[in-house]
């Protein structure tokens, strides 16, 4: 699982069993975690995050957006975008 950011009590990470999907990062805090694709930053799945919660997450990652593609791309290749 490399971990690609951290801020707060967040940490933006890939499961590296996942790289022939499309470009994702999983966002955990505590027990909650939430999958979000890179491509267009939408949410693939919410396990526990409430909206206002998910919409700050979602605001962070557009910042680092090309840092986190680039990091995609450096784990897994251009196998997928």
């Amino acid at each position: 699982m490399p971990t690609v950011l951290r801020w707060g009590p967040y940490r933006a990470f890939f499961y590296s069993n996942e790289g022939d999907e499309p470009a994702h990062i999983h966002v955990r805090a505590g027990d909650r975690e939430a999958k979000l694709w890179l491509h267009d930053l939408k949410v693939a799945v919410n396990a526990g995050f409430p909206p206002h919660e998910l919409n700050d997450i979602l605001r962070h990652l557009k910042v680092h957006r090309n840092e986190l593609m680039a990091a995609w791309h450096e784990c897994f290749g251009d196998r997928r975008r």
